[in-house]
């Protein structure tokens, strides 16, 4: 645990995990650096632990979850918004179960 907002889920990880809720305008405290947030953070959602640029894999748990579709700046908020799945979605891989018969 980082604070008792933000968790490290993995040394590797290049995000924090919200563990409880941060509203926008509050600040905290990540590895000796006072961030102030710019969204509501919502429990689950992602930080950036440190600038991630355009293309770059967002790294979570130690795996790559997806890659950054914009720069991403230290402390923002990771998501939808600014970042792309690495994943086909499970309703896609359903629809071509028997296609490649």
């Amino acid at each position: 645990m980082i604070n008792r907002h933000f968790v490290l889920l993995n040394q590797s990880d290049n995000v924090f995990v919200c563990c409880e809720q941060l509203l926008a305008g509050a600040s905290t405290t990540l590895e000796e650096v006072s961030v102030s947030m710019n969204v509501d953070i919502t429990v689950g959602h992602k930080i950036a632990r440190q600038a991630i640029s355009q293309g770059d894999k967002i790294i979570k748990y130690g795996v790559s979850i997806g890659s950054a579709t914009e720069d991403i700046a230290f402390g923002d908020h990771v998501h939808m918004h600014n970042m792309k799945s690495d994943y086909i979605a499970s309703h896609t891989r359903q629809s071509r179960v028997g296609e490649e018969s």
